[in-house]
């Protein structure tokens, strides 16, 4: 099986005599490996690099695990978009996966996947590693491998918890970029950010809003009724609640406002009253809030994402006096129910203390895009004005937010900014 293992690692990484000035310097690193992976589209060449990681970057001596980073080009002498990814980077295999920014920069593209998740996952792993810190560390290393190829300048950039990475990246290593682009991306301090609850009493009309709290106090008030239909799909699903069905067909019913004005998909009209079927008000529920949402299969795959949050990143939580007498399972509204077993959660401000304090008085260069109808517009960055950095929200926007579906005028002024942040031409 060994000898089976290195005959086919090796084409991998030493094969072929087509030996680009691009693949002999990614060769020539201390990686675990070189693959280079079908590219169409923008990029000319497209490789799939694993970097060797400490778990513990105090400790050389720790443990290691392979990192995956995709690295795309299309001239060494353009800029490089960094996409900090904040879960796994499976769809960077993809050949004509090109990020909108390398669109409109003409730009090469480095992704990286966060440690902890995909296949960048460390063998037997210590949730105590799984940090801000750890992960800007990582990508910190990536930059300082790559650097000396690339000639142009970097904007490092992420969506939502990868816009997150981005923004935790600059606060550790403010000198490893040029330039960092946000995407909805939020800054909590704690685990119940009860910004979000006067977001949701705000957000869009006062009539859909009313509509949205009828329905889910249809769901919690009148459980008898739409229970049954709860389990049944959730069992030809098969999905499973640790947590007790009652609290998760609670906790569902609580999500449905923030995943309503997070995705933005439905149109209010579309929310069922009391006239439509059990069997249809439940698979509204899902097709808006998912069933698999606090199902232990849908909280183990994100399991590292609960955890950060609940030590450092922070998050949400459900305001159940909006629905007094009609709780019965859930006494707390936090998700601490998602800690890894046998393992303490204790949540630790310090981290977004740092962050925070950088961005409002050291984050040059940085911009961060949201959607005004997406409920993590309501932890969004704070900018002071000491500096350039400035957030820019999409009227009616939601959490699909992105400089080409922006107002033509909004996206202009991302543009021209990035242009002379980073001294270079752009492609409208």
């Amino acid at each position: 099986m060994g000898l089976f293992l290195m005959l086919f690692i090796l084409p991998l990484t030493a094969r072929d005599g087509d030996q680009t000035p691009l693949k002999a310097f990614l060769n020539g690193l201390r990686s675990s490996g070189v693959e280079k992976l079908e590219c169409s589209g923008p990029y000319t060449e497209k490789y799939l690099l694993y970097v060797d990681q400490p778990v513990d970057h105090n400790d050389p001596a720790s443990p290691g695990f392979q990192q995956r980073v995709f690295v795309m080009l299309r001239n060494r002498h353009a800029p490089v978009v960094f996409t900090t990814e904040g879960y796994a980077a499976d769809y960077a295999e993809y050949p004509a996966y090109s990020s909108e920014l390398s669109g409109y920069l003409q730009a090469n593209e480095v992704v990286v996947e966060h440690r902890y998740f995909g296949a960048s996952v460390p063998v037997d792993p210590e949730w105590k590693h799984l940090t801000v810190a750890a992960a800007a560390a990582d990508h910190h290393r990536v930059i300082e491998m790559l650097k000396p190829f690339f000639d142009g300048k970097w904007v490092s950039t992420g969506i939502s918890k990868g816009g997150q990475t981005a923004m935790f990246h600059r606060a550790f290593y403010p000198d490893d970029v040029d330039a960092t682009v946000g995407y909805v991306c939020p800054l909590n301090f704690s685990i119940e950010d009860r910004r979000c609850y006067t977001f949701l009493q705000e957000v869009g009309s006062s009539e859909c809003r009313d509509r949205i709290h009828r329905f889910q106090e249809m769901l919690l008030c009148n459980k008898d009724w739409y229970f049954e239909a709860f389990r049944e799909r959730a069992e030809m699903a098969g999905k499973h609640y640790s947590i007790g069905d009652t609290a998760a067909y609670e906790l569902t019913a609580l999500e449905y406002s923030f995943a309503f004005w997070q995705w933005g998909l439905m149109p209010c009209d579309s929310i069922p009253g009391a006239e439509a079927s059990p069997v249809e008000v439940i698979a509204h529920l899902d097709q808006v809030a998912g069933l698999d949402w606090v199902s232990d299969e849908g909280i183990e795959g994100f399991r590292p994402f609960f955890y950060q949050a609940l030590t450092e990143i922070g998050f949400y939580g459900y305001n159940l006096a909006a629905f007094e007498g009609c709780i019965e399972a859930l006494d707390d509204p936090t998700f601490m129910f998602t800690c890894p077993p046998e393992t303490d959660c204790i949540y630790e401000p310090a981290t977004m203390e740092k962050v925070d304090n950088f961005v409002r008085h050291h984050g040059s260069n940085m911009l961060f895009i949201y959607g005004e109808y997406d409920p993590w517009s309501a932890p969004a960055v704070q900018i002071s004005g000491k500096t350039n950095a400035f957030n820019l929200v999409k009227p009616g926007g939601s959490h699909l937010t992105r400089i080409g579906n922006l107002p033509e005028e909004l996206r202009r002024q991302v543009l021209e900014t990035l242009a002379g942040w980073l001294d270079c031409e752009i492609n409208p």
